[in-house]
């Protein structure tokens, strides 16, 4: 992995215990769709694309 995964895996982490953490809710939910999208973009090494919907996710729980 480069630096850039290493750095998307340690946010993805951050993130998913963020969701874990948060109340169910509309909130949650839409943060948990753009998590998948995280995780698909991730798996596909896009690694811009996947920090994108970090940020979308975390500003959803927000």
């Amino acid at each position: 992995m480069t630096p850039e995964q290493n750095k998307t895996a340690e946010k993805m982490k951050t993130v998913k215990a963020a969701w874990d953490k948060a109340p169910s809710g509309p909130k949650k939910d839409a943060a948990l769709k753009h998590f998948q999208a995280a995780e698909k973009a991730h798996t596909a090494k896009n690694d811009a694309e996947a920090n994108k919907e970090l940020d979308a996710a975390t500003h959803a729980l927000a």
